[in-house]
Protein backbone atom coordinates (compact mmCIF):
# COMPACT_ATOMS: atom_id res chain seq x y z
CA UNK A 1 0.00 0.00 0.00
CA UNK A 2 1.18 3.49 -0.90
CA UNK A 3 0.25 6.50 1.21
CA UNK A 4 0.05 9.97 -0.31
CA UNK A 5 -0.20 13.37 1.33
CA UNK A 6 -2.88 15.76 0.04
CA UNK A 7 -2.02 19.47 0.38
CA UNK A 8 0.66 20.59 -2.10
CA UNK A 9 1.11 16.96 -3.18
CA UNK A 10 -2.14 15.90 -4.85
CA UNK A 11 -3.60 19.42 -4.97
CA UNK A 12 -1.53 22.35 -6.23
CA UNK A 13 -2.11 25.71 -4.52
CA UNK A 14 0.78 27.73 -5.98
CA UNK A 15 -1.25 29.96 -8.32
CA UNK A 16 -4.18 30.66 -6.00
CA UNK A 17 -1.76 31.23 -3.12
CA UNK A 18 0.20 33.72 -5.22
CA UNK A 19 -2.97 35.63 -6.24
CA UNK A 20 -4.29 35.76 -2.69
CA UNK A 21 -0.92 36.84 -1.26
CA UNK A 22 -0.62 39.59 -3.87
CA UNK A 23 -4.15 40.83 -3.19
CA UNK A 24 -3.24 41.08 0.50
CA UNK A 25 0.04 42.83 -0.39
CA UNK A 26 2.05 40.22 1.44
CA UNK A 27 4.52 39.57 -1.40
CA UNK A 28 5.98 41.57 -4.25
CA UNK A 29 5.29 40.80 -7.94
CA UNK A 30 8.75 39.28 -8.47
CA UNK A 31 8.10 36.47 -5.96
CA UNK A 32 8.18 33.05 -7.58
CA UNK A 33 4.74 31.41 -7.72
CA UNK A 34 5.58 28.50 -5.44
CA UNK A 35 4.42 27.68 -1.94
CA UNK A 36 7.95 27.67 -0.54
CA UNK A 37 8.91 31.06 -2.00
CA UNK A 38 5.63 32.66 -0.91
CA UNK A 39 5.88 31.19 2.58
CA UNK A 40 9.49 32.27 3.07
CA UNK A 41 8.78 35.87 2.03
CA UNK A 42 5.67 36.19 4.20
CA UNK A 43 7.40 34.77 7.25
CA UNK A 44 9.95 37.58 7.07
CA UNK A 45 7.18 40.16 7.62
CA UNK A 46 6.23 41.55 11.04
CA UNK A 47 3.79 38.99 12.48
CA UNK A 48 4.65 36.94 9.39
CA UNK A 49 3.86 33.55 10.89
CA UNK A 50 0.29 34.60 11.64
CA UNK A 51 -0.07 36.15 8.16
CA UNK A 52 1.11 32.84 6.64
CA UNK A 53 -1.36 30.84 8.72
CA UNK A 54 -4.21 33.13 7.68
CA UNK A 55 -3.27 32.79 4.02
CA UNK A 56 -3.21 29.02 4.30
CA UNK A 57 -6.61 29.02 6.03
CA UNK A 58 -8.18 30.97 3.15
CA UNK A 59 -6.50 28.96 0.38
CA UNK A 60 -7.18 25.56 1.96
CA UNK A 61 -10.73 26.53 2.88
CA UNK A 62 -13.04 28.94 1.01
CA UNK A 63 -10.66 29.33 -1.97
CA UNK A 64 -9.74 25.67 -2.45
CA UNK A 65 -12.02 25.50 -5.51
CA UNK A 66 -9.41 27.66 -7.30
CA UNK A 67 -6.65 25.11 -6.67
CA UNK A 68 -5.56 22.74 -9.42
CA UNK A 69 -4.65 19.08 -9.73
CA UNK A 70 -0.91 18.48 -9.59
CA UNK A 71 0.51 17.45 -12.97
CA UNK A 72 0.99 13.71 -13.31
CA UNK A 73 -0.73 12.68 -10.09
CA UNK A 74 -3.80 11.13 -11.75
CA UNK A 75 -1.59 9.04 -14.05
CA UNK A 76 0.28 7.80 -10.99
CA UNK A 77 -2.94 6.66 -9.30
CA UNK A 78 -4.05 4.91 -12.49
CA UNK A 79 -0.74 3.08 -12.74
CA UNK A 80 -1.13 1.91 -9.14
CA UNK A 81 -4.61 0.60 -9.96
CA UNK A 82 -3.28 -1.23 -13.04
CA UNK A 83 -0.78 -3.01 -10.78
CA UNK A 84 -3.41 -3.74 -8.10
CA UNK A 85 -1.63 -1.55 -5.58
CA UNK A 86 -3.91 0.20 -3.11
CA UNK A 87 -3.32 3.91 -2.56
CA UNK A 88 -4.64 5.96 0.35
CA UNK A 89 -4.57 9.69 1.00
CA UNK A 90 -3.44 10.61 4.52
CA UNK A 91 -3.67 14.32 5.26
CA UNK A 92 -2.70 16.36 8.30
CA UNK A 93 -5.75 18.60 8.25
CA UNK A 94 -7.75 19.88 11.20
CA UNK A 95 -11.50 20.32 10.84
CA UNK A 96 -11.22 24.09 11.16
CA UNK A 97 -8.33 26.54 10.94
CA UNK A 98 -7.89 28.55 14.13
CA UNK A 99 -7.31 31.80 12.22
CA UNK A 100 -10.08 31.46 9.60
CA UNK A 101 -12.88 33.97 10.16
CA UNK A 102 -15.10 32.11 7.67
CA UNK A 103 -14.90 28.93 9.78
CA UNK A 104 -14.87 26.77 6.65
CA UNK A 105 -14.77 23.05 7.38
CA UNK A 106 -11.42 22.21 5.79
CA UNK A 107 -12.08 18.48 5.54
CA UNK A 108 -15.44 18.91 3.82
CA UNK A 109 -13.85 21.45 1.46
CA UNK A 110 -11.04 19.00 0.62
CA UNK A 111 -13.48 16.16 -0.07
CA UNK A 112 -15.58 18.44 -2.30
CA UNK A 113 -12.41 19.34 -4.26
CA UNK A 114 -11.61 15.64 -4.63
CA UNK A 115 -15.08 14.92 -6.01
CA UNK A 116 -14.74 17.74 -8.54
CA UNK A 117 -11.41 16.37 -9.69
CA UNK A 118 -12.65 12.76 -10.11
CA UNK A 119 -10.68 11.32 -7.22
CA UNK A 120 -13.68 9.11 -6.40
CA UNK A 121 -14.57 8.26 -10.01
CA UNK A 122 -13.73 4.84 -11.40
CA UNK A 123 -12.58 6.51 -14.61
CA UNK A 124 -10.45 8.95 -12.61
CA UNK A 125 -8.34 8.10 -9.57
CA UNK A 126 -10.55 5.17 -8.62
CA UNK A 127 -10.51 5.87 -4.88
CA UNK A 128 -13.44 5.89 -2.48
CA UNK A 129 -14.00 8.31 0.38
CA UNK A 130 -12.98 5.45 2.70
CA UNK A 131 -9.46 5.73 1.23
CA UNK A 132 -9.05 9.26 2.65
CA UNK A 133 -7.80 9.72 6.21
CA UNK A 134 -7.59 13.07 7.98
CA UNK A 135 -5.34 13.60 10.99
CA UNK A 136 -5.47 16.47 13.48
CA UNK A 137 -1.72 16.33 14.12
CA UNK A 138 1.43 15.15 12.42
CA UNK A 139 1.77 12.42 15.04
CA UNK A 140 -1.74 11.15 14.23
CA UNK A 141 -0.85 11.20 10.53
CA UNK A 142 2.19 9.03 11.18
CA UNK A 143 0.09 6.70 13.31
CA UNK A 144 -2.24 6.20 10.31
CA UNK A 145 0.74 5.46 8.07
CA UNK A 146 1.82 2.72 10.50
CA UNK A 147 -1.68 1.38 11.22
CA UNK A 148 -2.61 1.05 7.55
CA UNK A 149 0.63 -0.74 6.71
CA UNK A 150 1.93 1.67 4.08
CA UNK A 151 5.09 0.45 2.36
CA UNK A 152 5.84 3.90 0.90
CA UNK A 153 4.72 7.43 1.66
CA UNK A 154 4.87 10.52 -0.56
CA UNK A 155 4.83 13.97 1.04
CA UNK A 156 5.92 17.51 0.19
CA UNK A 157 7.03 18.24 3.76
CA UNK A 158 10.41 16.97 4.89
CA UNK A 159 9.26 17.48 8.49
CA UNK A 160 6.96 14.46 8.15
CA UNK A 161 9.91 12.15 7.59
CA UNK A 162 11.94 13.83 10.34
CA UNK A 163 9.46 12.80 13.02
CA UNK A 164 11.10 10.25 15.35
CA UNK A 165 8.05 7.97 15.18
CA UNK A 166 8.00 7.77 11.39
CA UNK A 167 8.26 4.02 10.63
CA UNK A 168 11.74 3.07 9.46
CA UNK A 169 10.50 0.35 7.10
CA UNK A 170 8.43 2.74 4.97
CA UNK A 171 10.01 4.15 1.80
CA UNK A 172 10.19 7.94 2.16
CA UNK A 173 9.60 9.99 -0.99
CA UNK A 174 9.80 13.77 -0.78
CA UNK A 175 7.85 15.47 -3.56
CA UNK A 176 9.82 18.69 -4.09
CA UNK A 177 9.15 20.24 -7.53
CA UNK A 178 11.05 23.40 -6.57
CA UNK A 179 13.74 21.74 -4.41
CA UNK A 180 15.80 21.53 -2.31
CA UNK A 181 17.00 17.93 -2.05
CA UNK A 182 16.41 16.37 1.37
CA UNK A 183 19.44 15.69 3.52
CA UNK A 184 17.56 13.24 5.76
CA UNK A 185 18.76 9.63 5.66
CA UNK A 186 16.80 7.32 3.35
CA UNK A 187 14.61 10.11 1.96
CA UNK A 188 14.40 10.14 -1.85
CA UNK A 189 13.74 13.59 -3.31
CA UNK A 190 11.77 13.67 -6.56
CA UNK A 191 10.68 16.69 -8.56
CA UNK A 192 7.68 15.32 -10.47
CA UNK A 193 5.01 12.64 -10.32
CA UNK A 194 6.45 11.16 -13.52
CA UNK A 195 9.76 10.68 -11.71
CA UNK A 196 7.94 9.06 -8.77
CA UNK A 197 6.02 6.75 -11.10
CA UNK A 198 9.19 5.75 -12.96
CA UNK A 199 11.05 5.08 -9.71
CA UNK A 200 8.32 2.88 -8.24
CA UNK A 201 7.19 1.05 -11.38
CA UNK A 202 10.12 0.91 -13.78
CA UNK A 203 11.47 -2.24 -12.04
CA UNK A 204 8.01 -3.82 -12.28
CA UNK A 205 7.61 -2.98 -15.97
CA UNK A 206 11.11 -4.03 -17.05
Amino acid sequence: MIGVDFDNTVVRYDDVMYREARSRRLIDPSTVSSKRAIRDQIRRLPDGEREWQQLQAIVYGPEIHEASLTDGVEAFFRTCREHDIRVVIISHKTTYASVDETQTNLRIAALAWMRRHRVFDRSGFGLSSADVYFASSRQEKIAWISRLGCTAFIDDLEETFAEPDFPSDVDKILYAPHGPISTLPAVKTMTSWQEIRDALFAPVQS
